[in-house]
């Protein structure tokens, strides 16, 4: 199989300082032009920016689903300690049957500590989220597979819990964890995820990443292979190198902290440009591309990825 096949798009659209129907709008273009998901973030509010609004993300994608027929929907990721693993597995079977079996259950510890406090929530040590998330996924796979769970953890207990609604995806719709962290989060992937994401900020190491995925995968007896990688990169596209600079500067004032990768590991240039950079991310395994737009998906952008780049990947 070639290296470049099965490559898929996404799209990220975290849903803050944007109308619902502007969002509605973006994710309904994406989809006719062939775009494989849609992404959005999970915070109570936005990370260093409690004064702009945004909406709640489960919310988001359930609205989402109700007026898109393909697009696969999920979030990057959502955040464990927001909710009990039974009530987002409730959640989760709900929507992936509301969609048709179009959900991606992103999910992640967290990682803002004042978002936490602010609204009391327990924010652990790295170490017991890492533990809560794990059982988490333990939980929510009881509850998508069995119809009577129970479950005895440090943290989650169920007894006997009813759960007679099945998600459209068997066994259940695929967990994304998300996170670079090669001494909790990296092992943890290995052992229970279906995809990793690499996020932003560690996009220059993803090589070093995923060899030591390849390391927890044989550490913990399982087919690196059968581990779907997937990575979130910000995308300065233009149609021409005299419109580019432009579109750079425009990123550099949104996406420009080093928490965002764009420098170490963005992707930046005209349709041909971009083409040649996803060859080589997918030289190293990457096969879904979870795109920021430098504008955000403005129909334009959105319609000059779908007719220039996509294609070589078809």
């Amino acid at each position: 199989m070639s290296p470049h096949s099965n490559i898929q798009f996404g799209v990220y659209l975290p849903q803050l300082q944007m109308s619902f129907e502007t969002i509605r709008d973006r994710v309904q273009l994406a989809e006719r032009l062939g775009f494989h998901s849609a992404w959005f973030m999970d915070h109570l509010y936005a990370p260093g920016m409690p004064q702009v609004p945004a909406f709640e993300a489960w919310t988001t994608i359930t609205a989402l689903a109700t007026v898109t027929e393909r697009i696969r929907l999920g979030h990057l990721v959502l955040c464990n300690g927001f909710r009990h693993p039974a009530v987002l597995a409730k959640m989760a079977t709900s929507l992936d049957v509301i969609s048709g079996g179009r959900l991606d259950l992103g999910i992640g510890s967290g990682s803002v500590p004042d978002e936490h406090r602010m609204f009391g929530l327990p924010f652990p040590d790295i170490r017991e989220r890492t533990e809560r998330l794990e059982e988490s996924i333990q939980v929510m796979k009881l509850l998508f597979t069995q119809e009577e769970a129970s479950f005895d953890g440090k943290y989650y207990r169920l007894d006997k819990a009813p759960s007679a609604l099945r998600p459209v995806q068997q066994p259940h719709p695929p967990f994304h964890v998300g996170g670079g962290g090669e001494k909790f989060t990296l092992p943890l992937v290995a052992r229970c995820a279906d995809s990793w994401n690499c996020p932003t900020y560690s996009l220059g190491e993803l090589e070093r990443k995923i060899e030591v995925l390849r390391t927890e995968c044989a550490r913990a007896n399982r087919d690196f292979d059968t581990l779907h990688i997937s990575e979130e990169a910000v995308l300065v596209l233009a149609p021409t190198k005299t419109t580019l600079e432009d579109a750079v500067a425009s990123a550099q004032r949104r996406y420009g902290g080093a928490g965002w990768g764009l420098n170490a590991g963005g992707f930046i240039g005209t349709p041909e440009d971009i083409i040649k950079r996803i060859r080589e991310k997918a030289a190293l395994g990457v096969r879904l591309f979870v795109f920021f737009f430098h504008d955000r998906g403005r129909p334009e952008s959105l319609e000059l990825f779908a007719r220039e780049v996509a294609p070589a990947f078809a």
